[in-house]
């Protein structure tokens, strides 16, 4: 019975011309759910056998490359309290300029004529060792003059001594003279007393030859006197010689004693200078060091003192400066398990925070708004975070990157490896295996960047 209601449903309708028949009784239509699933399966067949381009994901933070182009904080290098701020927070400075102005709080510096007073405690100590070496100047003049009084003393000394070893001589040949006329005497009266006994001679004439004896020994004692005498004043002489070596010894060390003493004094006076020096240049380095000034240029952040008359201590942090001039690098952070797939001079492409990219990383050619860069180190020790740091620099034969970047911004980077077939890229995730690689040196050519 239904099966013929239905048949007069459907007469009735195909004759109506009602448009409530034709929308409420969907007889004619017929049902395509089984042509959309063969559909859908084929697709997903075509699918799986694309090709798809293996990479690497990984998050980092726009850095620089050298360390001075990083923000870097001013520091007081002495203690001090603030004076005047020549600056505010987010005033772009030039190297140079003045940035703070400190007050002296060290009582040993309070004098305001303590550079003048040093350098007059300066000239005195100069005049001083000036004078101590004019004075070891003087006593070397000193010293000369008595080496050669030495030496005219010990040649008339000299000269003395050669005259009395010529009268020696002498004398010694009066001696001998005085002994030979003695013998002779002593042979004649002799003689004489034999003569006298046999009655040749008078007592007279005896008694003559025996004065003339006695004269002879006298005189041979005084000629040997006199040799004595002046043997005694040879010795004598070089007692004296000896004595004038002693004496003018004495003497020259005592000038050359002063000389070194002066000389001592010079040096330590020269000591004393140098210290002065020294504390003046300190002096003069710390009166600069009021004027806080800019080591590079670059834009002001993070003021950590405030107000007037503030109390810094040394090394305290004042400011902060963002230098102008940056080498922009990224810093990713890849895990343990794709590092090996990462090499120095690789490619890698970046989406940075806060500019617009349409990125499909299997399929490169479908990708918009990405920028290229190159791996320029890849550190050997693991990260806080347990990754290791790789840095990645401006590709320059690609696009430029943002002008607006700056550091610390957020950066998300792609290194595309090998082209595989889709299901071999599930089956990899499924088992967990690692994508293929390639030397980027060897086989740069194979890799396929993603479009800008």
């Amino acid at each position: 019975m239904n099966r013929y209601l239905q048949s007069d449903i459907n007469t009735i309708a195909a004759d109506s011309q009602l448009r409530s028949f034709s929308n409420i009784y969907l007889f004619y239509r017929k049902n395509r759910t089984r042509k959309w699933l063969w559909g859908l399966l084929l697709l997903l067949l075509a699918i799986v056998f694309l090709p798809w381009t293996q990479n690497i994901r990984a998050r980092g933070t726009v850095t620089t490359l050298r360390q001075e182009q990083r923000p870097q904080q001013v520091n007081t290098l002495i203690s001090g309290s603030i004076v005047k701020w020549h600056v505010k927070e987010g005033d772009m400075v030039k190297a140079g300029d003045t940035l703070l102005q400190l007050g002296e709080v060290k009582v040993e510096y309070f004098d305001p004529q303590l550079l003048k007073r040093t350098q007059e405690q300066i000239a005195a100590k100069q005049q001083t060792m000036e004078s101590y070496r004019s004075k070891a100047a003087t006593t070397t003049v000193q010293s000369q003059a008595l080496q050669q009084g030495r030496e005219l003393k010990l040649q008339s000394l000299g000269n003395k001594i050669a005259q009395q070893a010529l009268k020696i001589k002498t004398e010694e040949a009066d001696l001998a003279a005085a002994a030979n006329e003695l013998e002779a005497y002593k042979r004649q009266i002799e003689a004489a007393r034999i003569m006298l006994d046999s009655g040749a001679i008078s007592l007279t004439e005896f008694e003559k030859r025996k004065i003339n004896y006695q004269n002879g020994l006298a005189k041979w004692n005084s000629a040997g006197n006199k040799l004595e005498q002046s043997r005694q004043e040879l010795t004598n002489l070089h007692i004296e010689q000896r004595a004038t070596l002693q004496e003018y010894a004495d003497k020259i060390a005592k000038v050359s004693g002063d000389r070194f003493s002066s000389l001592s004094d010079a040096a330590t006076t020269e000591a004393e200078l140098l210290k002065l020096q020294n504390q003046l240049a300190n002096y003069d380095a710390r009166s600069k060091l009021y004027f806080i000034l800019a080591p590079q240029s670059g834009q002001i952040t993070k003021a950590r003192k405030a107000g007037i008359g503030e109390f810094l201590k040394e090394g305290d942090m004042i400011v902060e400066i963002v230098p102008d001039q940056i080498q922009y690098a990224i810093e990713l952070f890849v895990k343990p398990m794709d590092l090996p797939l990462v090499n120095k001079g690789q490619k890698v492409r970046f989406v940075f925070d806060g500019f617009p990219a349409i990125v499909f990383s299997g399929w490169p050619g479908g990708s918009y708004g990405t920028f290229g860069g190159k791996v320029i180190a890849v550190e050997n020790s693991v990260s806080a975070n347990g990754n290791f740091r790789v840095l990645v620099v401006e590709d320059s034969t690609d696009r430029q990157w943002p002008a607006l970047l700056r550091v610390g911004g957020g950066a998300e980077g792609i290194m595309l490896l090998k082209d595989v077939p889709v299901y071999y890229e599930l089956w990899r995730n499924i088992n967990g295996f690692p994508p293929e690689y390639y030397q980027p040196g060897a086989t740069a050519g194979k890799e396929k960047p993603l479009t800008k």
